[in-house]
């Protein structure tokens, strides 16, 4: 992907609409400094902002991220094309994304975690007191069932984190 290409294509799109940077920028609510970014080629704009663009300039996102307008022949290639980059750019790989939310399902649940401990904790210390086997052994029975619910939790959340299938009414 071509950031001067294309950032030479916002520039010329900005100016045909007769806009400057400062009122592209007020228009994408960002700063004229970030607009500069863009057309200078320093950075691409961000998903979201490609979409506003597309829709300002009367332009497909593909045309932006050719840095062109397209014929109809050629917007079929540069359409792989673009999806290639984009994903071979992308900010994470499969691997960051699943600790990146793999972390954050662990700080988001920490109280659960701690329950599960406390709860399998006074079972053991119950046991020990008593000095009867039995009770000691649920602990362990009680540590499993919690890893496993605790396990299934999170991959769950992962999953659909990761892959985009977040059910809206449902929370992990």
């Amino acid at each position: 992907m071509d950031l001067i290409k294309i950032g030479k294509f916002i520039s010329e799109l900005r100016s045909e609409k007769g806009l400057t940077q400062e009122q592209l920028g007020e228009l994408l609510f960002v700063s004229n400094k970030t607009v500069s970014r863009w057309e200078t080629g320093k950075y691409l704009p961000p998903a979201d902002m490609l979409m506003k663009m597309s829709e300002l300039f009367s332009v497909s996102i593909n045309e932006i991220l050719s840095g062109k307008r397209l014929s109809e022949s050629e917007y079929y290639v540069s359409a792989e094309e673009n999806l290639k980059n984009v994903i071979s750019e992308s900010s994470f790989s499969l691997k960051e994304k699943y600790e990146y939310f793999g972390k954050k399902w662990l700080k988001e649940h920490i109280v659960l975690m701690v329950l599960m401990a406390i709860i399998i904790l006074s079972v053991l210390i119950l046991g020990i007191v008593l000095k009867n086997y039995f009770i000691g052994s649920i602990s362990v029975v009680l540590f499993v069932v919690f890893h496993a619910i605790r396990n299934n939790m999170m991959m769950a959340y992962i999953e659909n984190n990761v892959y985009g299938t977040v059910d809206k009414n449902k929370k992990c």
